[in-house]
Formats: structure tokens, sequence, C-alpha cells
């Protein structure tokens, strides 16, 4: 009788410890892109981090922000277009901020890989929430994120990157590149429709991901041609969601961008 009220107790007490280990563990912060992964260290270097710092505000006052975004050439970074933002809310075609930077190929934010560089220019695409932000300096060492020639089809399933949050609430970008897997449901002239797909049903970009790069992977022996980008982080519901995330297609304007960065 009393091995078997040992055996109850010692039950009731695994249950209990399982319990909190339950909750302790659900209090803890998702992996962002809200309920992605972590990206291992020198995986997909033409990942950028934007830093603005010193963007003024309609009160006369300065706030910081960032985003996400790819190295699509030596001297030119791809991003959301509402990145650059005037006073207004206007998108406009320069810096905002007192200062904007680039961070390439540095997946830990806190170590000293990759390159740091200002960005001095912008160009606005005329049709697509998408940006083109030249560096100051050329970078050489690191392979440009192919572009796609044609819309990815319904189903197909693709791969994001960004420095973003892991929640909508009271959000903060992470020091830690992460990335996750997106399904395509729709192509639109100028968008592409996602839902999130893996780690999780409702893994998503959140706040700072704007402008993060979609793209598609296959097996080649050049590492130029196992990624190609077919998007870039617009917008969506509040994260993580199961709802469609809205993202700026590519290959319909791929002469405006060749136009630009050669």
């Amino acid at each position: 009788m009393r091995r078997y009220r040992r055996t109850r107790l010692a039950v009731l007490l695994s249950t209990v410890l399982a319990a909190g280990a339950a909750v302790l563990a659900s209090a803890l912060p998702a992996d962002a892109i809200a309920n992605g992964e972590e990206v291992p260290i020198g995986m997909y270097p033409f990942s950028v981090k934007l830093t603005m710092t010193g963007i003024p505000t309609p009160d006369g006052g300065k706030r910081n922000s960032a985003c996400s975004g790819s190295l699509v050439a030596p001297q030119w970074v791809m991003t959301a277009g509402h990145c650059f933002r005037d006073v207004n809310g206007v998108r406009v075609e320069r810096p905002v901020a007192d200062l904007t930077t680039a961070t390439v190929g540095r997946t830990d934010l806190s170590g000293t890989g990759g390159h740091v560089v200002t960005v001095v220019a912008v160009r606005q695409s005329p049709t697509n929430d998408i940006a083109l932000a030249q560096i100051e300096t050329p970078i050489t060492d690191i392979k440009p994120l192919r572009l796609a020639i044609a819309p990815p089809a319904v189903g197909t399933v693709v791969r994001l990157t960004g420095y973003g949050s892991l929640t909508s609430t009271n959000p903060v970008p992470v020091t830690r590149l992460r990335t996750g897997q997106l399904k395509v449901v729709s192509v639109a002239t100028s968008t592409i429709a996602m839902t999130g797909f893996a780690p999780q049903s409702n893994t998503t970009p959140c706040p700072y991901d704007s402008g993060g790069p979609y793209f598609t992977e296959r097996r080649a022996a050049k590492p130029e041609l196992r990624y190609e980008l077919v998007a870039v982080e617009s917008g969506g519901p509040s994260c993580p969601h199961t709802g469609e995330e809205t993202t700026g297609r590519i290959d319909n304007i791929r002469p405006w961008i060749r136009g630009i960065i050669g």
C-alpha cells in the first residue's frame, strides 16, 4: 500500500514538474521570424540588416528603426519601399535618417564578420513596394542574390530571412538572423501572397522583417545558382498568424532593377 502511494506521489510530482516545464516553455519567446528558426553562422550571407538612426518625426523629434533586405549587386541592397519614408509617410528616393547603415553577411550582429556600410542613395520602384538602396562601398566577397525571371507557381515553398522581432507585441529587432518557409497562395500584378509553412503553419514575418528576401532553393554546384529571389516582404497581419502575407513581386520589375544595378 505504501509503495502504491509512493508511486502515485512520484507520478503526481512528475506531472506537476512536466506541467511547470510546459508553462515555462510557453512563456519563453518563440524564434523569429515568428515561429521560425536561427540561421547557422555563414548561411545566406546575402541577407542584410538595415539600421536607421535619427528618423525625423512629425512632432520635430527623432526615432530609430530597422528593416531587412538582401544584396542584389555589389553596391545595391533590395528592401521594401516603405522603409524609406519622409516625415509625412511618403516614400522617397533618399535616406531619411541621420544615418542608415547596411550590415551584410553577419549572421550574428554581436559578431564582427561581414560588412557594415553606409547607405548613400535610394531608388523607389514606380509600381511595387520595393526599393534599391545604394551602399557607399561595393561588397565583392559575397555573392549577390540572383533575380527571378518568372513568378513562382502557386504552391511553391520559398524561404524568408530577416532580422525582425519575435512578435508584434512591443517589437524589438533580433540580433541573430532568422529564417522560415512560406508557401505561395496567389500571384497578382505587383504582389505575391504567402502563408506560413515551416517550421509551423504560422511561421510569418514580424516588424522589422520588412524588405526581407523570399527566395527559392535548389541543389546547384555553384552557390550563386542555389538561391533565386522572387519577392520581398511588404506587410501582413500581426505576427505570428496563419493569414496571408503580402510580398512585393520581383520578376515583373526586373528591367527596372537591371537598369539601375547594371
